[in-house]
């Protein structure tokens, strides 16, 4: 691409709602998950007998659910985000570059 395509592309308001949008979705999951890894990680290591508590009479203990769903939520918030960029995000982008070409 030329210069000047990138420069309007860069200038073009659409561009800079698709650059916050993305940015700030990207700085909430991303937070998001540091809360829930980093609090799984610190309820390992602070407070292993609370995990250890085992589930009803079985030997299935409490950590396994929550492990578990640390995974879910990932793949959860990895769906999600993935949803967001196949729609929003691509339909911006499509709007952008069919504005520049002009």
């Amino acid at each position: 691409m030329s210069d000047s395509v990138v420069d309007k592309i860069q200038r073009h308001p659409k561009y800079l709602e698709l650059q916050s949008k993305r940015n700030g979705i990207g700085v909430t999951l991303t937070i998001l998950m540091m809360i829930v890894y980093y609090g799984f990680i610190a309820l390992v290591a602070f407070n292993k007998p609370f995990l250890a508590q085992p589930i009803g009479a079985g030997v299935t203990s409490i950590g396994i659910p929550i492990g578990m769903g640390v995974i879910i939520f990932t793949i959860a918030i990895t769906g999600y985000y993935v949803n967001r960029a196949n729609g929003e995000f691509d339909r911006l982008t499509q709007e952008i570059l069919k504005d520049a070409a002009k």
